[in-house]
Formats: structure tokens, sequence, C-alpha cells
């Protein structure tokens, strides 16, 4: 009876322990799990940087020494702006945006910079200022609005359009290599590949997946076709054609963009069809 009654305990004990065992590890576990959500939920704002208290800060957000971000700026979670960057007017900044050291983004003009997810922008690039049309009226609302996915390098310029009724355009997964320049009221589509130094005057109209190489110039209202190539040093002073290539001062046609269809997928029948 003895041993049975030690031998009963000893079971007992083993299950209560495995129990408070298995409780203390799931405790543990939502512990550890309720510790990374608000990690990652929490703003890093370096104390030299200076952020309006009006200013909309998203989760997981960091925010360098010496950053400016003013009161109607709205900065996406998980953004990084690195130190020395800057947000001013009514900008707004989405989801998962690195801003590099010294680049201006918006300024404090009626009008509004809107700037999609996941864009990167370079090194004292400045995106979203007034732009350099003198028909610009002080006071006049201006507008830049640009997708996804985009980086944008050092040194390049985009300006908001010169108009109230219209708006500078990018979309999605562009490169926009160093000290290009984008001037008021373009339109720039998807996919695009701009080389160091290529310039587009105003209101110009770029379609998908055109390349430029570098120190290209295209006039103002000029339209550059989808898949076409810019030869570099080209100054282009009329349309361009859907997958061609050109080249010169001023650019001509030089046939089609062959390399450039057969990495964007075309196949061979569908490029003899155009050739």
């Amino acid at each position: 009876m003895a041993a049975a009654a030690v031998a009963a305990a000893r079971a007992t004990r083993r299950v209560l322990s495995s129990r408070l065992l298995s409780a203390a590890t799931r405790h543990l576990h939502a512990s550890a799990s309720q510790g990374a959500a608000r990690d990652a939920s929490r703003s890093f704002i370096h104390p030299a940087a200076v952020v309006h208290p009006d200013a909309a800060i998203g989760q997981g957000v960091s925010i360098g020494p010496f950053c400016t971000i003013g009161p109607s700026a709205k900065i996406g979670d998980a953004c990084q702006l690195h130190a020395g960057s800057h947000v001013m007017g009514d900008t707004e900044l989405g989801e998962g945006c690195v801003v590099l050291t010294g680049a201006i983004l918006g300024a404090d003009i009626p009008g509004r910079t809107i700037i999609g997810e996941k864009n990167v922008i370079g090194n004292y690039a400045v995106v979203g200022v007034k732009c350099q049309d003198l028909k610009y009226k002080p006071g006049d609302e201006c507008f830049l609005h640009i997708g996804c996915n985009n980086e944008i390098r050092e040194y390049c310029s985009i300006h908001r359009s010169s108009k109230s009724c219209d708006c500078t355009v990018i979309g999605d997964n562009n490169l926009i290599m160093g000290s290009c320049h984008i001037a008021h009221d373009c339109k720039i589509g998807n996919n695009n590949i701009f080389a160091n130094s290529t310039l587009f005057a105003g209101h110009v109209v770029v379609e998908n997946c055109t390349h430029t190489a570098g120190a290209v110039v295209v006039h103002q209202f000029c339209h550059i076709g989808s898949y076409s190539f810019l030869g570099g040093g080209s100054v282009v002073a009329q349309d361009v054609p859907r997958y061609m290539m050109v080249a010169g001062d001023r650019a001509e046609l030089r046939g089609l963009n062959l390399e450039g269809l057969r990495r964007n997928g075309f196949s061979n029948e569908e490029v003899s069809i155009h050739y």
C-alpha cells in the first residue's frame, strides 16, 4: 500500500512538473513575440533630429541626426531617414522608403509630393521642389507623384508640375542614375533605366522599358516610346518611336533596339516581325 502511494505521488509530481514547464515555455515564447512586436513598432528618432510635433510618423521608422521633418509630412512605416536628410511641405513618404544623407523631399509651397513604397532616394537628391519654369506663378499648387520600388540616385533633381491642373508623374521600378534631371510635368512610365546625367526638359513623356545611355538631353514635349534606346550623348529633339534605337546630335534613327527587345523577353519571331 505504502509503495503504491509513493509511486502515485511521484507520477502526480511528474505530470504537474511537465504541465508547469509547458506553461512556462508558452509564456516565454509569448513574451518574446510581444517584445519583438514592440521593437518592430517602436520608432527611433535621434535627439539631434528636428521633428515637428504635427508630423505623422509611422511605426518602425528610423530618423537619424540632423534630419528635419516638417509639420505636414507623413512618414510611412519602416522608413529610414539617414543623417541630414529633410522632408518638407505636404509630403507623403510610403512604407519602407530609404532616404540617404543630404536628400531633400518636398518644399514649403502649395501643392503636394507623394512618394510610394520602397523607394530609395540617393544622397543629395532633390525631389518635389518648385519647378524652373518662368510661367509658374507663386502661390499656385503644384504636384509630384512617384510610384513604388524606384531607385533615385545621388544628386538627381525631380520637380513638381508648373501648374495646378497638371502633375509630374513617375511610375514604378525605375532606375534613375546619378545627376539625372526630370523637369516639370514629365510623365515617366515603368521599368525604365536612365543612365547618369540624363536630362528631361518639361512635359516629356517616357513610356515603359526604355533605356538611355549617359549624358542624354531630351527636348521639351518629346515623346519617348516603349523599349527604345537613346545612345550616349544624344540630343533628342523629336519623338522616338517604340522599339527604336537613336543616337547623335540631333538624334537620328539607328535601327531597332534589338538587344533591348531580347532583354525584355521578345522572341526571335517577334523581333523579326518588327525588323
